[in-house]
């Protein structure tokens, strides 16, 4: 049975918005799951749905077996849920916020050791609305995992968050995988979401559009252009009789080479560069990333 189980969801909303129109997706045990999608593709809806603050218009979904809102009771205990933003009062201290959450559990981790996982430790004492928003964020984390949750839902952990609190946040990750906790991540973090994700789903409209490992979703498509960065104002006409291939500056600094990213022509290209002292600022040929799959899919980078 699938930790988090989701068939044929359709969530409208009144005024005949659908917000969700027929989704199916599985997450399991022990596996991280990334639902990514531009603002207003359904995610927030789906994921709500999933926590039994809204329910179906149709189809269905579980969470360890049970139905979000018939058993809203039994699930919440097993569950833990970071918002975004917001939902801790302002005066308190992160030590005293999970505390008061520790106290909802039959068995929740130690605040002490929780917080000192996290790098908080710190700041303990420290109240929520003189924190920066990065620790606010792992606070947030540290909340909704107070409770040893069998399924965790994560808004955007990230955000705000700086590169070793990054870090930590990713070794957090790993361990509830590690440990069979199912974790579904929602983010805008493409870069994060490649890092950490078992597995991807992208959504747009509501509906979905693709879904697999990174990898799988990386190398769906070969790339068709080697893209590449150097000093502005290029001679493009020089660089694409050297290629034999045409040479677009796509903004001031960045460049396409419209030809299959084949060795000898990224060695012409790195060659040309070379004999006229260029440096190569950045270079993108081969396997695409999971931006560019998702740019592909969605034509929406928000």
């Amino acid at each position: 049975m699938p930790a988090v189980d989701v068939s044929g969801l359709v969530v409208r909303y009144p005024g005949d918005v659908t917000a969700v129109d027929g989704l199916s997706f599985t997450a399991e045990a022990g596996e991280v799951l990334a639902l990514l999608g531009p603002n207003g593709a359904g995610k927030t809806t789906t994921v709500e749905t999933l926590e039994g603050y809204k329910p179906p218009t149709a189809g269905s979904v579980r969470v360890l077996g049970l139905d979000p809102v018939a058993d809203h009771a039994r699930l919440m205990p097993r569950i833990g849920v970071m918002l975004q933003k917001g939902g801790v009062y302002p005066g308190i201290k992160p030590v005293e916020a999970l505390r008061l959450f520790a106290a909802f559990y039959p068995s929740p981790e130690d605040a002490g050791g929780l917080l000192d996982r996290l790098g908080l430790t710190a700041v303990a004492g420290t109240p929520w609305r003189r924190l920066s928003g990065g620790e606010q964020q792992r606070v947030s984390l540290a909340l909704a995992l107070i409770g040893k949750p069998e399924v965790a839902f994560l808004d955007e952990p990230t955000a705000g968050v700086d590169v070793a609190g990054r870090q930590v946040i990713r070794e957090v990750i790993g361990e509830l995988r590690a440990r069979g906790t199912c974790v579904l991540l929602a983010t805008h973090e493409l870069d994060e979401a490649e890092r950490v994700a078992d597995r991807v789903v992208i959504v747009d409209h509501g509906r979905l559009l693709a879904e697999g490992t990174p990898a799988e979703l990386m190398s769906s498509t070969e790339r068709t252009t080697i893209d590449f960065g150097a000093p502005a104002g290029l001679d493009v006409g020089s660089l694409s009789a050297a290629l034999g291939a045409a040479v677009v500056e796509v903004r001031p600094g960045q460049y396409s080479v419209i030809a299959p990213p084949a060795p000898a022509t990224v060695a012409a290209l790195t060659a040309w560069l070379a004999e006229h002292d260029l440096p190569l600022g950045d270079l993108r040929a081969g396997r695409q990333s999971l931006e560019d799959v998702f740019l592909r899919l969605t034509g929406d980078g928000s």
